[in-house]
Parts: C-alpha cells; structure tokens; sequence
C-alpha cells in the first residue's frame, strides 16, 4: 500500500495546473500566430471525421416538390403509408370528408412507419414543420401576400449496403402499388385556388352526381364525346410517337342553363380524372399561371369556365406595346400570350393525359387563337333542349320510360317549336312528385314560352323591317296578344 507521504501535496499539484495551463496557452498563441485559422478548421475536422464512429444506415430524404414541381414519390408514400400502422405512433391526424362514410387516420408529425422489402428492413419517418411568411408574392408588386410557407417531407431509413435495391426496386414498388390503391378507392377531387392572392389549391370530394346516362344531352353528340375521350385514353404512344404532348382541349359553347357544368362533372366522373377549377380573375401575372399548371397532377382536368368574361386579356401585340412604353416585363401580367403557351406552349408539356375544358355563352367573343386544332381539339355546342334529350329529363325526375304516357308526345312536338334549356324543364319537373301534374304544368310553361319566342321573333322582324325617317327612327308597333 502506497504511504500517504507518497502523495503530491496540493500546492504542487496546482502548481503543476498552472503550469500546463500556461503551456497550452502559449501553444495556442503560437499556433494563431503561425498557421492560418482556415487550416487549423481543417485540420480539426479531418480529426474529428477520422475518429468519427461511421454508420450502417443511410436516409433518403422525400420532399413534398421538386422544385416548383410536384414530387410523385411523395404522393406515393403517402398513400402507400395510409395503409399501415406502428406501434410507435403516438399522434395521429384524424378526419372525415362531407359524404364519406369512412374516417381518415394518419400518422402525424415525425411519425414512424416500419416496413420490410425482400428481407431489408426500412423506417419511414414524416417530418412537417411550418416555414417563415414572405413579404410579398408578388415581388415589387407588392400585391398580396403568400400564405405561410408550409414544408414536409418523407425521411427513408435502410442499411447503406441496400441502397442500389431500395431506389432501383423498392421505390418503383411504391409507387405502383400507390397507384393500385389510389385506383381501387379513387375519389374525384375538386380543386380550386386557396384564396384570391393566393397560387396555392385547396380540395374537395367532386360530390356532383352528373354521369353521361343522366346527360340531356344528343344520343350522336354523348356517343361522339365518349368516342373521343376513349380515343385520347388509349393513345399514349400515339402522342408520343408524333410528338405532341398527351393532353386534349374542348370547347363547350352555348346559352346557358345547357348543361355545361354538368357534362364536365360527367366527364371526371367517367375519366375519374380530378378536376382544377381555374378562375383567371385571380391570376394576375403569366409565371403564377406557370407554377399553377406544375402543381397540377397527372389525369387532370383544367376547367375555366366563362373564358369570355372572366378575365380582360391583353392581345399579344399590346403587350409588346405596353413593354416599350412602361419598361416593364411581360411576367408582370396576365396576357394571352401567357394563356395560349399554359395550354399549347412548352409548359403544356410538363403534365401527361391532360384535358383542358374552357367554356362560353358566347363563342364569337373569344379570340381566334384560343379556338385553333391543338388548343381547343373538339367544340361542343350546347344548345336547347331536343325531344330526344327530353327523354333523358323524364326518366331521370320522373322515372317515364314510356314515351306514349299521358302528355309525353304533346311535350315533344311543344320542344321541337321552342327554344328551351335543359335547366327550365329541370324546374318544372321537380314542381311535384305526382308526375301528370308535372307533365301537365310542364305544357303550360312550353305553351307560354312558344307566345312568348313568337312575339320577340314579331319584334325583331318590325326592326329589321323598320327604316329610319327626316324625325327619327320610328319604333315598331306591336299588337300583343293574350296567353292562351
């Protein structure tokens, strides 16, 4: 055993300490004097990387965009992950959507998710974290505001000797499976923009019921649109092969109460396409019309409805006018050039099996390039209501598949000698549930709407036929008759 006298007392055990103490301080001096700090920060990270413990694991890190476009990987987790569940959860995201019969259940922030592909064992973690609010959207504009920037994103956890399988075997498997899912329990989406300054979609269920068996709608012009929506499905290659982009444009132009809307809704429920309802009046300059179209998904419908007056569009050569006089640069505003390369232009071609849908009352209006082969493909006219169509009308309200019933055929030869929309004999059926009384109410109304076509025909005539006199113009004079 060690005597106690062996011990060092501790006035020479602090003066030791001071003196190692002064050394390394004089060391350090030295060393600041002689080598630069630059080298000295290397030299310490070379150190520390060296006596670094390495990992067996690597992450691959999924974001939400790549770039300012959509990142499918992304979707694809997060329906692939919707399905599976962890013992380690401890937050989960509940939520129900209006008519869905199911409640939603996800993992929530930083959740993990254990899963296993041909014996590699991975763990998915998802990471949501709320970004800093922007100045403005609209950079010197100053117009509006970006809501705040939101980020998430996938975290992909596996031993680093996987990693050739994982991305060239396992990513594709997640991604086709998603698709399968997504397909399986397919739900249309309406999507339309967050806010008015905003170039951001927000979503719902497409709930409307509008199918082409419920169309009042020309048996020729419904055979003629599911024969060429058909046709675009299953010409993939065909666009490819001439080198177009896979997308197809329609016009659907008529009075209104026609049933524009509702053959949209008839066409995504038939593609299961989801559509994006754009309102140009809240697009105000052509790089916002841009980001727009990449944040759309694939199997999508772009719809601008009232193209004609949704938005006053500066022709092309204006715009160039504008730009000399005012120094200002065309991304400042929403021009038709803009308009015309989101549908034909080389963005158009950032987005497969696409159909964009532009709607009119009046297609007069509309400029001629918007309406060219390539655009604006097939245009549908909308017009009044047929016997044949009406058809279609009394079996949906009123369940009459017999055509000799009651008032059927006076009702039919009443449409074929007056113009009449689908949404006005709509109305009138759904006056009772007794269907004689609807039929009957349903005669007077076409009686009273063929006197009344009759007497603006007699107006329009008298106009035409009036010539202007030395004191003026004479008005017409017609002699009014009573409803019958």
């Amino acid at each position: 055993m060690a005597s106690l006298s062996s011990i060092p007392s501790a006035s020479s055990m602090f003066q030791a300490y001071a003196s190692m103490t002064a050394s390394i301080t004089l060391f350090k001096t030295m060393l600041n004097q002689v080598v630069p700090r630059q080298v000295q920060h290397y030299i310490v990270s070379k150190l520390r990387s060296y006596y670094r413990p390495h990992s067996s694991n690597i992450t691959l890190v999924i974001g939400e965009k790549d770039g300012i476009a959509i990142n499918e990987v992304y979707n694809a987790a997060e329906i692939y992950l919707s399905a599976k569940s962890s013992p380690e959860f401890q937050r989960f995201r509940v939520s129900k959507i209006p008519k869905d019969p199911k409640v939603n259940v996800k993992f929530g922030n930083c959740g993990k998710i254990t899963d296993s592909f041909e014996g590699i064992q991975l763990v998915w973690r998802y990471v949501h974290e709320a970004g800093s609010k922007n100045s403005s959207q609209y950079g010197d504009s100053g117009r509006g505001n970006f809501a705040s920037e939101k980020r998430s994103y996938f975290e992909l956890s596996f031993k680093k000797q996987h990693k050739e399988k994982i991305v060239n075997c396992y990513i594709p498997f997640v991604l086709e499976k998603a698709k399968v899912m997504s397909d399986e329990k397919k739900v249309v989406k309406l999507n339309s923009l967050a806010t008015c300054s905003s170039i951001l979609w927000d979503s719902v269920n497409l709930e409307h019921p509008s199918t082409f068996e419920t169309l009042a709608l020309e048996p020729a012009l419904k055979k003629a649109i599911i024969e060429d929506l058909d046709r675009f499905l299953n010409r993939k290659e065909f666009y490819r092969r001439v080198g177009k982009a896979w997308k197809r444009g329609y016009l659907l132009y008529g009075p209104p109460g026609t049933g524009k809307s509702s053959l949209i809704a008839a066409i995504a429920n038939y593609l299961k396409f989801d559509i994006y309802d754009l309102d140009l009046s809240h697009i105000r300059r052509d790089s916002d019309l841009r980001k727009l179209l990449l944040s759309t998904k694939n199997r999508s419908i772009i719809v601008i409805e009232d193209i004609d007056c949704s938005v006053d569009l500066p022709e092309r050569t204006q715009n160039r006018t504008k730009d000399a006089e005012y120094g200002r640069s065309r991304d400042r505003e929403l021009t038709l050039g803009g308009l015309l390369n989101f549908i034909d232009g080389l963005w158009s071609s950032c987005v497969d099996e696409r159909v964009i849908i532009f709607t009119t009352n009046h297609k007069e209006r509309l400029d001629p390039a918007l309406l060219r082969p390539g655009r604006m493909d097939m245009h549908v006219h909308m017009s009044y209501l047929t016997s044949e169509s009406f058809k279609v009308l009394a079996s949906n309200y009123l369940e009459i598949h017999d055509p000799h019933q009651g008032y059927f055929q006076e009702i039919q030869e009443l449409i074929e000698g007056v113009q009449v929309t689908p949404a006005e004999v709509a109305e009138e059926l759904m006056k009772s549930e007794d269907a004689d009384v609807c039929l009957g109410g349903l005669v007077n109304f076409l009686k009273r709407k063929r006197i009344c076509n009759n007497i603006t025909e007699e107006v329009e005539i008298k106009d035409n036929n009036t010539t202007p006199t030395d004191e003026g113009v004479q008005l017409p004079q017609v002699k009014r008759r009573k409803p019958a």
